[in-house]
């Protein structure tokens, strides 16, 4: 016979409820059992159990259920899926169907018959299993209904291509991938791409932006929540991590978060589990984790404001996405694309670009990268005659460059840096955890200075 789960028998006869703890401890997971109704509401709240056998008549009234029916209504106000399998000595067919409307799932008369019985609540555990995989799937819904549709990915630069490679290899592997760019790179684009070439591809895509949501929310938001964690949990809700189970789970702007989320984070990915917000069960989850950040995350580890073991987690392969200015002729294919879609959002003609607005573009650094050309050209199209877009159609702001004697404050500073690690090196014999010492940094904050400098 399958397992059963975990059970909850409420009947004030202790005799019922040895004989039935006895009689069902090999099937269960666990057993709890109660005499008293006002136990019940805690029980279901803390226990959470799959099955619920509970006596329709207690001491206040033996023959009508009456106790029955609102303990029933108790149950199901807390949790709608309950599966609850009434009792009585006083079975009849109009209390039976009064059970079924009312939301029992079945209805037992004692003395019970010990095959009839463990056939009816094998029956409600397959039950109650189908209902949490449909509420699963409905809540797996709610959190992609948001996710927006498939990008195109544009780009024939060598970077890109080496890009679009890398994407390619990462097919079959289900490694955990961080995603490093500046700003406006468009990495959550290249995320659905990595995404949609995965073995996991029609399974849930769930993002979340952790550089957008307040840190008093971070917990509910990853993890869910059950009904009744704070004032506003008027219903339980799956976090992203629970609906992304058995798809993949993109956090954008991952070096955005506080160190005591940073420690939760790790131990939902190391013990691939996590607990809702007022919950006590652990949740098992299988997720594809996909991190981006425009941050310097190794400099942050450097700076102890991100774990090294959480970097070491969700870093088995790096992607650098390169800045549009190192892109070339990808910035007019970009351009040309933009104007087509707002051309069409905005119903005007297809516009084109003159000689020298495309000489204008190729020129420009774009420090906000595809998100700042994308902007520049919807600007155009609504401000465009349809004639073809002349670079006056373009206004940017002067890209800010450090002055010369700024340039010569940095170099020195750099120089002064390589030259102590030199000298705390050549101090140490070549040791790099005594050289670090010297320096009061760790060893692994001077390897990544070695690395930046091409000297590890």
């Amino acid at each position: 016979m399958e397992q059963l789960g975990k059970i909850l028998i409420v009947d004030d006869n202790e005799d019922v409820l040895f004989a039935l703890n006895l009689l069902l401890e090999p099937y269960a997971e666990k057993i709890k059992v109660a005499t008293c109704p006002d136990r019940v509401e805690g029980f279901v709240r803390t226990f959470q159990p799959d099955l619920i056998l509970l006596d329709m008549n207690f001491t206040r009234d033996v023959v009508s259920g009456q106790e029955g029916f609102e303990m029933l209504e108790q149950i199901l106000a807390i949790d709608p899926q309950a599966v609850v399998i009434f009792m009585t000595a006083y079975a009849d067919t109009e209390k039976a169907v009064r059970a079924i409307k009312a939301g029992a799932t079945d209805f037992i008369p004692k003395p019970w018959e010990r095959e009839k019985l463990l056939a009816t609540l094998s029956a409600g555990i397959r039950l109650r299993r189908s209902r949490s995989e449909v509420s699963r799937l409905k809540e797996q819904v709610e959190a992609l209904s948001d996710n927006g549709g498939e990008e195109t990915v544009i780009g024939q630069s060598a970077p890109m291509q080496e890009v679009f490679s890398t994407v390619e290899k990462l097919g079959t592997a289900d490694a955990n991938i961080l995603i490093l760019g500046e700003n406006g790179t468009g990495k959550d684009v290249i995320a659905r791409l990595i995404y949609r070439h995965s073995t996991r591809h029609g399974q849930p895509f769930v993002s979340i932006d952790l550089g957008s949501i307040p840190e008093t929310l971070f917990e509910s938001e990853l993890f869910g929540y059950e009904k009744g964690a704070f004032t506003d949990a008027r219903k339980a809700k799956a976090g992203r991590m629970e609906a992304a189970t058995g798809g993949t789970l993109f956090l954008d702007e991952i070096g955005n978060l506080s160190l005591p989320m940073q420690a939760k984070l790790l131990t939902a990915i190391e013990k691939r589990q996590i607990s809702r917000l007022g919950g006590v069960r652990p949740i098992a989850i299988d997720v594809r984790l996909l991190c981006a950040t425009n941050a310097d995350i190794y400099r942050l580890v450097e700076e102890g404001q991100f774990r090294q073991d959480l970097l070491y987690r969700i870093n088995t392969i790096e992607l650098r996405i390169p800045p549009l200015r190192e892109r070339g002729n990808d910035i007019l294919l970009l351009a040309e694309h933009f104007l087509a879609r707002y051309a069409r959002k905005y119903r005007k003609p297809v516009q084109t670009l003159t000689r020298e607005a495309r000489e204008k573009l190729l020129r420009y650094p774009w420090p906000g990268n595809v998100r700042e050309l994308q902007n520049a050209m919807e600007r155009a199209v609504i401000l465009g005659d349809g004639r073809p877009l002349r670079p006056e159609h373009f206004v940017f702001q002067a890209a800010s460059s450090p002055s010369r004697r700024e340039k010569e404050e940095l170099l020195n500073l750099e120089q002064l840096e390589r030259q102590a690690v030199e000298r705390a090196l050549k101090r140490a014999d070549g040791n790099l955890t005594r050289a670090a010492e010297y320096l009061g940094i760790t060893r692994f904050a001077l390897y990544r200075k070695l690395q930046r400098w091409g000297l590890a």
